[in-house]
């Protein structure tokens, strides 16, 4: 079983890397981004069957920081089918 966890700021929580992109991109001529938000993808291959409650906890424990993060999870790859 795979799982895609993808990882974001919070609304309203500052992001620096995605400020520092956004100035990139404009200091190399790209016009019209409004703002840049950059996040985390995590894949992980676990063993078939694995609970969502389990896989939420391991989110909610160690993968995101709950307090200025917010996650989702999606299955992907074969057994996605």
């Amino acid at each position: 079983m795979q799982v895609r966890v993808l990882v974001r700021l919070k609304p309203g929580v500052l992001d620096p890397q995605g400020r520092a992109v956004h100035h990139a991109l404009e200091g190399m001529g790209f016009a019209g981004v409004a703002d840049v938000r950059v996040g985390r993808l995590i894949e992980l291959d676990l063993a078939d069957g694995t609970d969502e409650s389990a896989i939420r906890q391991m989110c909610e424990k160690l993968l995101a920081n709950t307090v200025i993060e917010s996650f989702t999870i999606e299955a992907f790859g074969e057994s996605a089918q």
